[in-house]
């Protein structure tokens, strides 16, 4: 099996990268930050065993432009001198940006550590992929570092409207197909630009707004028909975890009992069912890419565990039927549900996609399971 390392393998991109390579090709990477980079000789020990590296670290933004153009040159010829003294073939994937084609201080960063990097992987008969990446958005994106997407959700999650300026069209890309395109180039020898999807400053967030109206305010699943609403709103969601959750909805009763909705939903297509647990039994233990999942606790006692894929954190709701509530799972968080009453305990479950046992978007793994380092 190809053993790889991931540079920023912490941070927004280096994460959703390690997250997919665990669910698609069964790799544990070795994730690489800034202690790493720091201390040259353990950057060395801890690549001597790698066969290729996805090289996503870099410095967005800083005190002043020069911190910003030297910073990425500097990761890469740290990168570069670490393979040097390796002295063996290592292939190489750089997660560069469109702006390396633009004369400003991160452009000229990223093009020259591109340059640097690539000469020194060949030198050393290894392969180099180059690849130029959009801005990019998804779930746990930093507000206020990222992007102006993590920005926009984290505020309109929040109750606030943030302002836009100079609102024009921008090419974003969702992180998870980042991801695979580094993936995907691995072994390659090509410099090529990975394209987004086009989309208004301000129809960003006139989305979140939506979502917000929608999800937060009347627990309604929108519209999440094309990947660009389903990618925004799982951006969306994120940001709203675990703050939001459980929800309670309104319950209508009279003589014959109580009625209440689960799950409405104004686009898209999905699957409702329900599911009975006997005490001290569990269902879940995996995690999803995409999919959006909802659980509704109708009777009896549970307890839904989540912890972030390559975190040690774990969030814990109890719910109960005599409160019926529900829990929406956050994409790229390990989830399960166990009964802890002493009766039946009956669930209601939702996903925004009917089930395709050739592609179910579902990965196995415990909640116990302790986060990679």
């Amino acid at each position: 099996m190809t053993r790889i390392a991931i540079t920023g393998g912490f941070g927004f991109l280096g994460w959703h990268t390690a997250c997919r390579l665990r669910a698609l090709d069964k790799v544990e990477p070795v994730r690489l930050g800034r202690d790493d980079f720091a201390d040259p000789d353990l950057l060395v020990q801890r690549l001597a065993d790698v066969d290729a590296v996805i090289h996503i670290a870099g410095i967005n933004r800083a005190d002043s432009d020069e911190a910003v153009e030297q910073g990425n040159v500097d990761l890469a010829r740290t990168l570069a001198d670490a393979l040097t003294e390796i002295g063996k073939p290592i292939d190489v994937v750089f997660a560069n940006s469109i702006q390396a084609d633009v004369d400003n201080a991160y452009g000229r960063g990223k093009k020259v550590a591109g340059e640097l990097l690539g000469a020194a992987v060949r030198d050393l008969g290894g392969r180099f992929a180059d690849l130029l990446l959009p801005n990019l958005f998804g779930e746990h994106g930093r507000p206020g570092y990222n992007s102006f997407v993590a920005t926009f959700a984290h505020e309109v999650a929040a109750g606030r409207t943030p302002s836009v300026t100079g609102d024009r069209e921008i090419e974003l890309l969702h992180a998870q197909d980042a991801a695979a395109a580094l993936i995907d180039a691995l072994g390659t020898d090509i410099r090529e630009t990975v394209h987004g999807e086009p989309i208004g400053i301000g129809r960003v967030l006139e989305l979140f707004q939506e979502f917000h109206a929608l999800y937060r305010e009347k627990g309604e699943v929108p519209d999440i028909s094309t990947p660009m609403r389903r990618n925004l709103f799982n951006t969306y969601r994120a940001a709203t975890f675990p703050e939001m959750w459980p929800v309670s909805p309104q319950v209508h009763a009279d003589n014959r009992g109580d009625l209440f909705e689960t799950v409405r939903a104004h686009g898209g297509t999905g699957m409702a069912f329900m599911s009975t647990t006997l005490p001290g039994q569990k269902r879940g233990e995996h995690y999803h890419l995409h999919k959006v999942e909802r659980f509704f606790v109708v009777k009896g006692e549970a307890e839904i565990e989540l912890r972030r894929l390559l975190h040690d954190e774990v969030v814990t709701f109890r719910l109960s039927g005599d409160k019926p509530s529900f829990v929406d799972m956050p994409t790229l968080w390990v989830h399960n549900i166990r009964n802890v009453g002493d009766s039946e305990l009956v669930t209601m479950f939702w996903a925004d996609q009917l089930l395709d046992m050739d592609n179910p978007d579902q990965y196995p793994e415990t909640i116990a399971q302790e986060a990679s380092a």
